[in-house]
């Protein structure tokens, strides 16, 4: 199931090596509801242009969105008696249409993120205006046979206020044949007059069922039950996450700050170091993701679990997940040693920690 590397060409943002990417999916891991949803609009005679998929990263929203996008492209009409009877949106992996979906190359889909700058060998921080003005030539020209015209934006969330003005631009005066899946993972932050162009669906994490379900159809060989039994409890209801756990040193990350954080509010400094370093290792950025995704987890628990206790508490929690927030994107963005990230959180929720309750 692993993808083939290409070495001569640029990475794709929030590619994991050796893993399909979603537009090379065909199959969907949960999500039946969301599904049935899509296809039921699909056939309906009000089918809305512009959709909103979302919920927490890693869950499967690009997946879907790319399964709906394949349906659509393959199946154009929506009242033929194919859709009336579809019982869900299963496109088959040899289908020309799924071909070209794989293989990022279908003429009537635009699929908008965040570019890679090969003179800095990374990716930009935002979703450039740039990138959505490509909206503009893509639904300016004639679509290819008699279907669909179709952008993915992957993820709405990372557009500055430039970008999604542009957007919205669009969005108010939809071109004919078009339909817009906006992918984001706090719907709620999104300008409210793009949430007000489209229609929302919700998809909840993944039970850790089907997680477990779904990890031998995207790696080459399954985990271990002990293995297993780690990753789904830490992947939080994503798959992405368990992935990450699973590729390189991601479980070690995630074991090793619980251990830490299990002796709040005393600190190991010798051992803090050596994890910070495991952490900020030249070139693991999925080390780095795995950190700020246990990180945020472990303080989501402790804000309800110290939920009605002392205020002055919850309000430190609060601050702590804010100051990692700035700290982790000024990281990302300036190139900033990420060992000092890691070191600073935990000085931080040690002192926490040491407040009466």
């Amino acid at each position: 199931m692993a993808r083939a590397a290409d070495l001569d060409a640029a990475p794709e943002v929030d590619e994991i090596p050796g893993v399909p990417l979603p537009r090379e999916r065909t199959a969907l891991i949960g999500h039946r509801e969301a599904e049935r949803e899509l296809l039921e609009a699909y056939g309906s005679r009000r089918f809305h242009h512009a959709w909103i998929l979302g919920g927490p990263k890693g869950i499967g929203k690009a997946t879907l969105a790319f399964r709906f996008a394949r349906f659509a492209l393959a199946h154009p009409d929506r009242f033929a008696a194919l859709i009336a009877a579809a019982r869900d949106l299963a496109v088959s992996a040899d289908h020309v249409v799924a071909r070209q979906v794989a293989a990022g190359t279908h003429p009537n889909l635009l699929h908008l993120r965040r570019p890679w700058d090969d003179k800095r060998k990374r990716f930009r921080t935002e979703l450039p205006v740039e990138e959505v003005r490509r909206t503009v030539s893509f639904f300016g020209t004639t679509a290819s046979g008699s279907g669909w015209r179709i952008c993915i934006v992957d993820s709405a969330d990372e557009m500055n206020v430039s970008s999604a003005n542009a957007l919205l631009k669009i969005l108010e005066e939809p071109p004919a044949n078009s339909l817009f899946l906006l992918l984001s993972h706090t719907p709620g932050r999104l300008l409210p007059t793009i949430r007000s162009r489209c229609r929302r669906l919700d998809l909840a994490p993944l039970s850790a069922e089907e997680i477990a379900a779904g990890l031998p159809g995207v790696l080459d060989e399954a985990p271990d039950a002990a293995t297993l039994a780690d990753v789904t409890r830490f992947a939080d209801g994503s798959l992405r996450a368990a992935l990450l756990l699973l590729s390189g040193e991601g479980l070690a990350v995630n074991r090793g700050f619980l251990a830490l954080a299990d002796r709040l509010p005393r600190i190991d400094v010798a051992a803090l170091h050596a994890f910070a370093d495991l952490v900020a290792a030249r070139g693991q950025t999925d080390n780095w993701e795995a950190f700020l995704h246990v990180a945020r987890d472990w303080l989501h628990r402790r804000l309800v679990a110290d939920a009605g206790q002392s205020a002055s508490r919850l309000v430190r929690w609060t601050e702590v997940w804010e100051k990692m927030g700035r700290a982790a994107a000024d990281a990302e963005a300036l190139n900033l040693d990420r060992k000092q990230v890691v070191l600073d959180v935990f000085r931080n929720l040690s002192e926490v920690m040491r407040m009466p309750a």
